[in-house]
């Protein structure tokens, strides 16, 4: 039973707001005695010109009460308790019934979304703060697939710029062929290392670099080539990882993609005359929204990011009809991206409403500050793999006997990474430490994982169970409270998805681990006599599996059916 729906149905028909307006408004109580959901009917006060107790009062006795244990008032709220039995029931036969795709569904039909994140730089390490934006983006592309949504995850590689013609030139003067077949990021950031010491000492390497760009703008062969197979072996890096993350994109059009596509935006912008000079730059004047002037063309006439990300968004509106177009990018770009969509805006573009900045914090190591220009970086692979050589060490002692022992080893140590950039609000920092990340005890992933693979050994061990089941005898507080987590499932989803904010679904996976591991330390399962009762509590072991495991895998994360 959908409670919620049926809440605000009932209170529909009674108070004339629709069935939206009263489910956005209807709350989980913070404690189990003041009811399982409450409507506060204080924003009916002033439309009925009477005081919330008095509407709370007068909607609590014309009510449809079935299906409700019972409906209470306290002040203005009105609180319902639902009929624990028939909770179990319907929540646990829907999860048994839809497995895999229980928690999906269809309100995203029809609409498609478009998702720009990853985004590294071509040539340069993908590094661990590339995975902020990577598992971000990876996981609201699967939560919205989830419900229906078209999506398009985009790779707006970085892959054009006056770097390209320093990296052009210190190829020329000091790559390793060998090393750049062996390992090509380290390699190509080897030299771009070099160029900048080199040119500390030689400034007219500056300009031969920006020669080698100009060569590269007006299409020079030489220069096409080189930047092509720099372009060619950066991608194979960093599908490697990709690969380990098990991420794929349906579009690798990255900055370069855009160049024939600017000259229309200028004229656009000229001839809704919006263009005014500034210090020799052109651009739009954003004074009324009390922002900078969003530049459009630089003083020597190049466009910069602006220009391409206007470029972008006209394009993917065109191309893909977008019912939003989501930018998955660091927050020190908020201002940069309200410029962007207010400038669309002004150009007579209504569907900016529809682009949204989704940002991140920054990742922090306690004793380390990361720059490409001095290469001091830490390479994403490299931490994953360690990831897994650590996870690998923690099961050989906790469990030396475990088969696929390598297998277990890579889902956790990645899983434990991913888990990690997930688990707080996206806007907060993180600061790496890996006695947090590989906790099995902790509020991570090899604990969500752990309980995950509790479960399944419980129904290994059970073989099977009946379909004598009595779902009136799960009625202990840890039975029921878990029972309402399983049940608020696509709560979590579409909450997720309302916010752009994966470490919703994530803090729910926590505490549908938590509560699992308090019911299964407090109640006996497979030595109880009661067949109904141990079957209903099979069931509940078995409905707990199947979300946590449709939980993980709609954040990225596998599971592991021993551990």
């Amino acid at each position: 039973m959908e409670y919620k729906k049926i809440i605000s149905e009932r209170l529909s028909a009674l108070t004339g707001l629709s069935n939206d307006a009263i489910e956005k408004l209807i709350e989980i109580p913070p404690k189990p005695e003041m009811g399982d959901f409450a409507f506060p009917c204080f924003q009916l006060a002033r439309t009925l010109r009477k005081a919330p107790n008095l509407i709370a009062e007068e909607l609590k006795n014309s009510i449809d009460k079935s299906g409700f244990e019972r409906i209470e008032t306290v002040g203005g709220y009105l609180n319902f308790f639902v009929d624990k039995a028939n909770l179990a029931k319907s929540t646990l036969e829907k999860i048994l019934s839809e497995k895999d795709s229980y928690g999906h569904s269809k309100i995203g039909a029809g609409k498609t979304v478009t998702i720009d994140f990853s985004s590294p730089n071509i040539a340069k390490p993908f590094h661990v703060g590339h995975l902020y934006s990577t598992a971000v983006g990876n996981a609201l592309y699967r939560i919205f697939s989830s419900q229906g949504y078209k999506c398009v995850g985009i790779n707006h590689l970085g892959d054009w710029g006056t770097q390209f013609g320093k990296l052009i030139e210190a190829y020329k003067r000091w790559v390793d062929e060998e090393a750049l077949e062996k390992e090509p990021i380290k390699e190509l950031l080897r030299i771009y290392v070099k160029f900048h010491e080199e040119a500390e000492k030689d400034p007219s390497l500056e300009d031969i670099a920006r020669m080698h760009f100009k060569n590269l703008e007006d299409g020079k062969e030489e220069e096409v080539k080189l930047w092509q197979k720099i372009k060619d072996v950066s991608l194979m890096e960093f599908n490697k990882v990709y690969d380990m993350l098990k991420i794929k994109f349906d579009s690798y059009a990255g900055e370069s993609f855009y160049n024939d596509k600017m000259d229309e935006v200028v004229k656009m912008l000229e001839e809704k005359g919006l263009l005014t000079e500034s210090h020799g730059a052109q651009v739009v004047n954003l004074d009324e929204f009390n922002m900078p002037p969003c530049i459009i063309k630089k003083s020597d006439g190049a466009t910069i990011y602006a220009t391409r990300d206007l470029a972008a968004a006209i394009y993917r509106k065109r191309t893909y009809d977008f019912y939003k177009n989501i930018y998955v990018v660091g927050l020190e770009q908020t201002l940069h991206f309200k410029q962007v969509f207010t400038t669309l805006k002004l150009m007579g573009f209504d569907w900016a409403d529809d682009c949204v900045h989704v940002g991140f914090g920054m990742v922090k190591f306690a004793d380390k500050k990361l720059s490409t220009r001095k290469g001091d970086v830490i390479f994403l692979e490299d931490l994953l793999n360690e990831a897994i050589q650590r996870a690998r060490e923690l099961i050989e002692e906790k469990n030396a006997s475990l088969e696929n022992k390598d297998e277990v080893a890579k889902i956790v140590g990645i899983g434990a990474v991913v888990f990690t950039y997930l688990k707080n609000n996206r806007e907060r920092d993180i600061v790496f430490s890996w006695n947090d990340i590989l906790n099995f005890d902790g509020e991570t992933g090899p604990y969500v994982q752990y309980s995950y693979a509790r479960g399944k050994s419980i129904l290994r061990k059970a073989e099977g169970y009946g379909a004598n089941f009595d779902f009136e005898k799960l009625n202990s507080p840890e039975e029921v409270e878990l029972v309402k987590l399983l049940a608020s499932f696509n709560d979590a989803i579409l909450s997720a998805i309302d916010k752009y904010e994966p470490s919703i679904l994530t803090r729910y996976i926590i505490d549908v681990a938590k509560a699992f591991n308090k019911f299964y330390n407090m109640h006996p399962i497979l030595s109880i006599e009661d067949e109904a009762l141990r079957n209903a509590r099979l069931a509940l072991v078995e409905a707990t599996t199947i979300v946590i495991k449709n939980g993980l895998s709609l954040i990225g994360i596998d599971v592991v059916e021993r551990m």
